[in-house]
C-alpha cells in the first residue's frame, strides 16, 4: 500500500446503484460500518424515502452526499417538453440542495424521436444550460455535465466525449457548471489526458472537474448495455491512471464508484462493497 492510500480512502464515495439492492437505511448503514465516508444518490429512491428524511439519515450516519444523480434530458424541441425538462431540473437542484450535496449529474438526453441533427441536440443543452446555471449557482449546487459513452448517443446522451462536454461547460461560469470524470464511458479516447488537464483550469482559469467516477469496461457487453459496468479490476481500464491524471488536473474531491450490474445486485450488500473496498486499493489507489 503506497502512502498516499489511507488519504485517497478517505474519499472513496459509494453510489447508490452500485448495491440497489440495498434501502437507503441499509446503504448508510453498511458505509458507516465500512468505513466508506461517502455516498451518490439518485433521485427516485430519494424521493420515495422522502428528501429530508433522507438528508437526515445520511447526515446522522457521518456521511457526505457526494453528488445527486440525476438530472438533464435536456434535448426536447416542443415547447412543453422543454418546459416540463427545466421544471424537473430545478427540482433536481432544490433536491441536491436539500440533501447537502453541492454536485446534480446531469445526462443531457439524447436524439428526439426522428432527428439525426446531434449539433442540433447538444445546442438545446446548451440553452438549457443558460437557464439552470444561475439557478443551481445560487442554491449552492454546480451542474457536473456527464459525456457518455456513443453508444449512448442516440438514445441517452448526445454529448459523448470530455471535450464535447467542455465545450458547452465553459460557454458558463466554472461555478454554474463542470463537467463529469467517469472512466466507464471515456476509456476509449485517446484524447482524453489532454482533456482531463484542460478540464482542471490549468492557466488561472478555475476546475471544471465536478466528479470522478470509476467503473470497469468489460466484455462480452450484455444485451441493452446499459447494465454492464464491471468491477473494479474485471476489465480494460486503466483506473489508476485515471486517478493520477484527475489528480495531476488538481482534482482532490471524491472518487465515487459507480456500477450498474445485476450480477452484483443479486450478492449480498455488505460482500460487494468490502470487494469494492479491496479491489480501490489494488486498482486505485
Amino acid at each position: 500500500m503506497n502512502g498516499a492510500t489511507p488519504c485517497l480512502l478517505d474519499r472513496l464515495s459509494l453510489n447508490q446503484e452500485t448495491v440497489r439492492q440495498w434501502s437507503l437505511p441499509e446503504l448508510a448503514d453498511g458505509c458507516a460500518r465500512a468505513g466508506v465516508r461517502g455516498v451518490g444518490l439518485w433521485r427516485a429512491p430519494v424521493r420515495e424515502y422522502g428528501v429530508a428524511a433522507a438528508a437526515r439519515l445520511v447526515r446522522d450516519a457521518g456521511l457526505r452526499v457526494t453528488s445527486l444523480c440525476r438530472g438533464g434530458f435536456l434535448t426536447a424541441t416542443d415547447p412543453a417538453g422543454r418546459a416540463a425538462a427545466l421544471d424537473d431540473n430545478r427540482a433536481a437542484v432544490d433536491e441536491a440542495a436539500a440533501l447537502g450535496t453541492d454536485t446534480l449529474v446531469l445526462v443531457s438526453g439524447g436524439l428526439p424521436p426522428g432527428s439525426r441533427d446531434l449539433p442540433g441536440a447538444r445546442e438545446r443543452v446548451a440553452d438549457a444550460l443558460a437557464v439552470l446555471g444561475p439557478y443551481a449557482e445560487r442554491r449552492g449546487v454546480r451542474l457536473a455535465l456527464e459525456p457518455l459513452h456513443p453508444m449512448y448517443a442516440a438514445d441517452r446522451c448526445v454529448v459523448s466525449t470530455l471535450a464535447q462536454a467542455l465545450d458547452l461547460a465553459e460557454r458558463f461560469p466554472a461555478g454554474q457548471v463542470g463537467v463529469v470524470v467517469d472512466t466507464y464511458h471515456l476509456w476509449w479516447d485517446d484524447t482524453v489526458g489532454t482533456q482531463i488537464a484542460r478540464a482542471g483550469g490549468r492557466g488561472g482559469a478555475a476546475s471544471r472537474i465536478a466528479a470522478f467516477q470509476l467503473a470497469d469496461w468489460i466484455t462480452p457487453l450484455p444485451e441493452g448495455a446499459l447494465l454492464g459496468r464491471g468491477q473494479l479490476g474485471d476489465g480494460a481500464v486503466d483506473l489508476r491512471w485515471f486517478r493520477e491524471r484527475v489528480e495531476a488536473a488538481g482534482y482532490r474531491g471524491p472518487v465515487e464508484v459507480e456500477i450498474f450490474n445485476p450480477a452484483l445486485w443479486a450478492r449480498n450488500g455488505t460482500d460487494v462493497l468490502a470487494e469494492i473496498v479491496d479491489r480501490f486499493r489494488t486498482h486505485v489507489a
